[in-house]
Parts: C-alpha cells; structure tokens; sequence
C-alpha cells in the first residue's frame, strides 16, 4: 500500500501509523494535483499490478482476491475497475458501473443511482471509474499513466481512451467491490477542471476526421455553455478553462501527435464506444429532454454515417 501525501495538512502520519502500519508514505511538494499524485506513487510501485483507489473509497470484504481475477485468468482486458457503489438515505447505490463517454466529450457515473442489485454480471465498459482501476503495471508504463496536466477529472476517461485507441479492452468486474463516499459537489472551481480536462482529452484522443466532423457541434455547444455557465454562477471558471487550453495547446498538439501514432483502429471503431444520449440526473433537465435528445441523436446519425475508415 502506498499512500500519497499529496500536500495534506491532517495528521496524516498518525493515521496511517494506527491503521495502515505497513503503508509507505511518499510526500509531494505540495498540492499537485489527484492525478500527478497517481503518477508519482504508480513511479514507486514494485508489484506487476497497480491498483488505483480513490482515498474516500473503501473496499468491501473480498476485493483483494477479486481485484487480482482478471491479471490471474489471463483476461483480455487491458485495464478494469471494480464495481463502485455509494449509500444515500441508507439504500446501497450503484455509485458506478463504468463511465459512458459522450460524443462531445461529457463523461459521467454510469448507473449510478439504481441499487445495487442491479449492477450485472461483469462485462467491457467504455471508459473506466478512477475511483478504483487495476492495470498491469507494464500497461501503465507504456501508456505513461496519467496526464498529469490535468490536476483532477477525466484523467480516468483520458487513460481509458487511449487504451481503446490501440484495439484494447476495459472491463467492469463486479465481484470486486468498492463503497465510494461519493458526493458530486457543484463548485466552479471542479467546473474549470471538468471543461479543460474535457477538452484536453478530446485534443489528444479524437481522431481528426471525427473532430472534423463534430465542429459544428462543439460550437454550439461552446456557446450554449456561456449561458449555462452564466446563469450557474461558473463562467469565470469557464472562461479560465479556454485560457487554461490555449496556453496548452502546443503541448497537446504535441502529445495529440504520440497519441494517434499509437492508434490501431479505425475512426469509425473509435466512434462506436461514444453515446449520443445525456443522460444523467447530472445534466440539467432541458439537456436530458426529448428534442435535444432527438438533435443529438440525429446530428450523431448523420457522423456515424460519414465516417468511412
């Protein structure tokens, strides 16, 4: 177990002293970030596989053994998270059963609110949750983990993508259990994070021809989102994000080149692991009602259809 230190002002050696006595503290200079703190603690990991656990994430009875399934049986897929469920009002939720990716780059707790009953037999997944993710440390190393860049949100999404890109497959096992103290929170400043990062993975990921094809979309979406933005009380941190991305942009150009150089199918395959429905209580209500739905849908109708590699 290793524990990352990520700038933290409690009494972080003494809980760990009486609760995890076997756990190595590594200490970073300050707050980094979720994701670089990811990076640096995977740098230190002696073992074949690394798994990723979020520190408000508590695995329930048996999850060791069942996290290790998938690397033990020779499971084809290339990464995979555990079940994630949450409590609310005393019922035991389906926190996450993989996070679905939407055309425009939205991505959200898939599931998430049904019991948890309901979570199914483990399966392929679009994307993964980084509250709990295993991946064989040498799949870490050859995809250099996480983007450090990216502080916090979609750093999940960014990895999953890109392992998709290269022909391989993510699964959900459920077996493996993790009760997560999730609470989606509203600040601006998660704002900011979630639409640079939002954008940041679909600079680097997206195929060009799909990106080509989705600028129509995504502008409509910019301007959409002012308003949203505005009338939400987080347009500076909006406006921070698109600063934030401009100053990225050689960086990501940069990295969007190494990325597609890696990429083993087409844009059509890559376009098939993305949804055209928002539809998450996340969302607000007139993005989640019949006539957006029925645009998106046909918008991403007509996409699908010019794609031809």
């Amino acid at each position: 177990m290793i524990v990352v230190d990520n700038g933290s002002s409690d009494d972080l050696q003494g809980v760990v002293a009486a609760t995890l006595p076997e756990a190595r503290i590594l200490p970073m200079d300050g707050n980094a970030g979720y994701s670089a703190a990811i990076n640096h603690g995977a740098a230190m990991a002696r073992g074949d596989l690394l798994v990723v656990l979020n520190p408000d994430a508590m695995p329930e009875p048996g999850f060791g053994q069942a996290i290790r399934r998938p690397e033990n049986d020779g499971s084809e897929w290339a990464a995979w998270m555990s079940l994630v469920v949450c409590h609310e009002g005393g019922r035991r939720l389906i926190n996450s059963t993989g996070n679905p990716l939407h055309f425009l780059g939205f991505c959200w707790a898939g599931d998430h609110g049904l019991p948890a009953e309901a979570a199914g037999e483990s399966r392929p997944v679009a994307t993964m949750s980084g509250a709990c993710l295993a991946i064989p440390r040498s799949t870490w190393n050859r995809t250099g983990g996480f983007s450090g860049h990216f502080f916090l949100y979609q750093e999940d999404t960014d990895l999953s993508v890109r392992l998709r890109l290269t022909g391989e497959q993510i699964g959900l096992l459920t077996e493996a259990v993790v009760d997560h103290d999730y609470d989606f929170g509203r600040r601006s400043q998660k704002y900011l994070w979630l639409e640079r990062n939002r954008w940041a993975m679909m600079l680097r990921n997206y195929p060009t021809p799909l990106l080509l094809l989705l600028a129509p979309a995504l502008l409509m979406t910019e301007i959409a989102l002012v308003a949203v933005a505005s009338r939400g009380g987080w347009l500076e941190a909006k406006m921070k994000a698109n600063r934030d991305l401009l100053r990225w942009m050689p960086r990501l150009l940069g990295e969007r080149r190494r990325i597609q150089a890696t990429r083993q199918i087409s844009t059509a395959a890559f376009a098939a692991m993305l949804t055209p429905d928002l539809d998450s209580d996340f969302f607000p209500a007139f993005v989640r009602s019949a006539p957006t739905r029925l645009l998106l849908r046909g918008y991403w109708r007509l996409v699908r259809a010019l794609l031809r590699d």
